[in-house]
């Protein structure tokens, strides 16, 4: 009992930042905030800000400086900007120069321009009454930022002190080497050029495209700029990037340019309690970025904490029990250091590493595990495999071309699951040395390391080495897509001279299953990275005894955890339940004349005398019944709280009745009824995994109903979902209104009989919305029937044939449409002159004629026949384009319900 409510408490604090009130507990202001920057300290430059405070605040608040990613604006961290403003601080965004509608150029976060941007938005932040400072000019602050805005965090620590705490996420050390990566120990041979990454970096900053380094699309496009060819870079930031894209290694002045804008120089005097989160997945700036950084930190004697996340510039912001960890630790570590509330986070190292799928939220997992100090990148322990295999021969192609392909900016680490788990190493260009399969499962957390050797004719040689996960199937697993970029120079043509040289591969965490084995390839190309233009043959050999570095560590609560603990108890709970459900059901089914299955076999849904109470007494419906007839498409209508949804719950067996019963074609509806394969429902929102593509979560959801794949009609659906050629896309990139068509679409499954949707028109546009009206139409046909419960009234009036009206869990009106809506006491005209027909109308004794637009006319017919009012205008030479009905079913809908229409919500 003891462990179980520590894992509970460790749980609530975890999830503390993600179940932050719903209410909006703070207020935003926009403004554009003119500040002096450059190396002489004169120079203004406009930044686009906003500003956030909590509401109610008792007295002044600390505050957070909160950056945005490369090609980002201040709406990229809006969220999190949110979420902060919750806790109590005010916060404040902006968009960095050069990007959005600020002004300036980009000068990758240099010193002189944006970092002495961001001490002018401290000075403004120290003048704002509701914020604390610690003296004259100096705010309370901590300054946080992911990428680009991370990098910020560090040098304007290392150049501010005023700054209290900061924490960068997924962020470089020194730009040097995160685009020139050497993989090889004791080299000093420049490293291999990050081409694909470099290019999106630089043409992220040369339009508004939508960023892959950590910020989202410009809320404005960008100024048009001089040079076309620089795009908003500052000159010398643009003359670096063409002469290291065109060369593939840096001169003097692009290597002081990298490091002028790095951490990696100014580490020593960073002051400010650092907390560094970085992404196991990530192929810009890998974990060894933030080792680096921590380790620059803590020599000065700064406290710093170091945590690694399944996520990254490849991976996003990794699954949500991650994300539960990541914002967790930022709000303990800023509470303690800048709010000085609660005890000093402990000094310990954590990380995680996939663990499964969630049978809840249907997205990938994590487990959490921590140690008391940080191990850096070579473990706490070791274990050695060892890989066999003969010198081989590779080729490296002219040009790089073709190229292995192992990782894509901003895909990277699931580029393996998207071509079948295999990254594409090509047939003579790459040598595979395999490990036996290993006894036990090897828990790497670190950078491995192997020694190899290479010769070459040429003198010099590039060459890629990987680590590979390959199960007993085969399948070779790539970690994150990472691999270790090697550029050698001064070899010998013959092997057997040739010196080997110690490889340290990329960070990963990694479970290594007993019976996989390990293998180590080594390519000559690579499609991210520069290679030679000349074609040569290498010759490449492998020492045995690959090094894994471990870490026991100690498993952090999740919501995986706690269900180990309580797992039996939640199914004793629910044994009782089910038992106490089948005792009750039994009972009411007794109470029932049972109605024989041929009196409403041919009837889609016979809904009889239903009601619904919950145990505290709120009725949510009091008595509905209504029948849905073939060829029929049947609005259901009724203000918030009239009992809507809970009549579709109850419907499709997710909720049982208090009273009263459903058939649907003379069986009631009770799950895993097989008259459920005859419906199609769209109740509670769509739900997909989020991992797969919009059409293989259709093939598993019709797989999962058991039935022949030929009877699924998938071309129908995919049709009606309108998704193009994004239905191949994951269906965690979607939109929510993309989701709601592939919801539609896979109720649609089969064509059933009987077809439920709850607002099934929610997040669509004006052009799908009309498109849902001509498919529900259309749907209706063949004897096939519509159920659809909406609180858009035109719609329900120009889609449905007939409509059932509840107002506080009772029926007020049904029947066809036309029955309820009468005759309608107005109409909307379009005219040839309007002046004219409100000088014909005025005389027919109508109530009032209001214009509507160029050519439009609202009339209050006030009982004179819309016949009379055409043909006086016609008579008058006036011509009339249209005549309609003017709010029909909205004018008897408010006559139904009047004004207590107000409910509870439905339940």
């Amino acid at each position: 009992m003891v462990t179980g409510s520590v894992v509970l408490v460790l749980v609530a604090a975890l999830v503390g930042w993600a179940a932050l009130p719903e209410r909006k507990s703070w207020t935003s202001s926009d403004q554009r905030l003119t500040v002096l920057s450059g190396p002489s300290g004169t120079e203004p430059v406009d930044l686009d800000t906003r500003f956030y405070l909590p509401s109610g605040a008792d007295g002044k608040v600390p505050a957070v400086l909160l950056g945005h990613g490369f090609g980002g604006t201040k709406n990229s961290v809006s969220d999190d900007a949110e979420s902060l403003a919750d806790r109590g601080y005010a916060v404040l965004t902006w968009t960095a120069r050069g990007f959005g509608t600020s002004g300036g150029e980009i000068h990758l976060d240099s010193p002189d321009y944006e970092v002495k941007d961001a001490q002018r938005l401290l000075d403004w932040l120290a003048t704002q009454p509701q914020v604390q400072t610690d003296a004259a000019g100096d705010p309370r602050v901590g300054v946080v930022g992911g990428s680009y805005g991370g990098a910020l965090a560090l040098l304007l620590a290392a150049q501010d002190p005023r700054v209290d705490a900061i924490v960068p996420l997924i962020t470089w050390n020194d730009l040097g080497t995160a685009f020139f990566p050497q993989s090889a120990s004791g080299v000093t041979t420049p490293g291999v050029f990050k081409k694909s990454w470099a290019g999106l970096f630089f043409g992220s900053g040369s339009s508004s495209a939508d960023s892959f380094l950590g910020g989202n699309a410009a809320a404005a496009p960008a100024p048009t700029p001089e040079n076309p060819a620089c795009g908003r870079f500052a000159a010398d930031v643009c003359a670096a990037y063409l002469k290291m894209a065109t060369t593939g290694t840096p001169d003097a002045a692009t290597t002081a340019l990298l490091k002028r804008s790095s951490p990696a120089p100014v580490l020593n005097k960073i002051k400010a309690p650092t907390l560094l989160i970085q992404g196991a997945v990530d192929t810009l700036f890998p974990l060894s970025e933030a080792d680096a950084n921590a380790r620059g930190i803590a020599a000065a004697g700064t406290p710093v904490r170091v945590a690694w996340f399944t996520g990254g510039h490849d991976g996003g912001s990794g699954p949500q029990t991650d994300q539960d960890r990541t914002k967790f630790l930022t709000a303990q570590w800023l509470d303690h250091y800048v709010k000085k509330d609660g005890d000093a986070p402990e000094n310990s190292f954590t990380y995680s590493r996939v663990a499964g799928f969630s049978a809840l939220d249907r997205g990938l997992v994590t487990n959490g595990y921590s140690d008391p100090t940080y191990p850096g990148l070579g473990g706490t322990g070791t274990t050695n495999v060892t890989v066999s295999g003969q010198a081989q021969e590779i080729a490296n192609p002219p040009n790089g071309n073709p190229g292995a392909l192992s990782s894509l900016p901003g895909v990277g680490g699931q580029l393996s699951s998207l071509i079948g788990g295999v990254a594409g190493d090509l047939a003579g260009q790459h040598a595979e040395f395999d490990s036996a399969p290993v006894a036990d499962s090897v828990e790497v957390v670190g950078a491995p390391s192997v020694r190899m050797k290479v010769a070459s004719p040429t003198g010099s040689a590039t060459v890629f080495v990987k680590l590979y996960d390959v199960d007993p199937n085969g399948t070779a697993t790539l970690s994150g897509g990472l691999l270790a970029p090697v550029r050698l120079t001064g070899l010998p043509a013959d092997i057997g001279a040739a010196q080997p040289v110690t490889v340290t591969l990329p960070a990963i965490v990694r479970r290594i299953e007993a019976g996989h084995l390990v293998r180590v390839t080594v390519a000559t190309s690579d499609q991210a990275f520069l290679t030679p233009p000349d074609p040569a043959t290498y010759t490449v050999a492998v020492e045995p005894a690959v090094t894994l570095p471990t870490v026991v560590g100690t498993p952090i609560a999740n919501p995986q955890v706690i269900w180990r603990y309580v797992l039996l108890a939640v199914l004793a709970v629910i044994v009782v339940g089910l038992v106490i459900v089948l005792v009750v059901s039994r009972r009411r089914l007794r109470r029932h004349d049972a109605p024989t299955v041929d009196e409403y076999a041919e009837t889609p849904l016979v809904v009889r005398g239903l009601r619904k109470a919950y145990g505290d007494g709120f009725v949510a419906v009091e008595r509905v019944d209504f029948s849905v007839e073939r060829g029929q498409v049947v609005g259901l209508l009724g203000p918030n709280g009239a009992g809507k949804t809970t009549t579709l719950r109850v419907l499709m067996g997710l909720t049982m009745p208090t009273e009263g019963d459903a058939l649907v074609f003379g069986h009631r509806l009770e799950p895993g009824s097989p008259v459920l394969s005859r419906v199609g429902a769209l109740v509670e929102g769509p739900g997909f995994l989020p991992h797969l593509s919009g059409l293989d979560n259709l093939k598993a959801y019709w797989r999962a109903t058991g039935r022949p794949l030929e009877d699924a009609r998938f071309d129908e659906a995919l049709e009606i979902a309108g998704l193009g050629d994004s239905v191949h896309r994951r269906t965690k990139n979607y939109s929510h209104g993309m989701r709601q068509r592939l919801a539609i679409a896979q109720a649609m499954l089969g064509l059933p009989e009987l077809l439920v949707l709850d607002e099934p028109t929610d997040g669509l546009d004006p052009p799908q919305i009309a498109e849902m009206r001509r498919v529900l139409k259309r749907y209706a046909t063949d004897g096939r029937a519509v159920l659809v419960s909406s609180h858009l009234l035109a719609e329900v009036e120009q889609t449905c044939t007939h409509a059932v009206v509840v107002n506080k869990g009772r029926i007020v009106a049904s029947g066809p449409v036309d029955d309820i809506v009468g005759e309608s006491p107005s109409v909307q005209l379009e005219v040839s002159d309007v002046a004219a027909a409100s000088t014909v109308l005025s005389t027919l004794g109508v109530r009032s004629v209001t214009p509507d637009g160029a050519s439009g006319l609202i009339v209050d017919m006030n009982g004179t026949p819309r016949t009379e009012l055409v043909a006086s205008l016609v008579q008058a030479g006036i011509g009339v384009d249209r005549v309609v009905p003017r709010r029909r079913l909205e004018d008897a809908f408010l006559a139904l319900v009047g004004d207590n229409s107000r409910g509870s919500g439905d339940r």
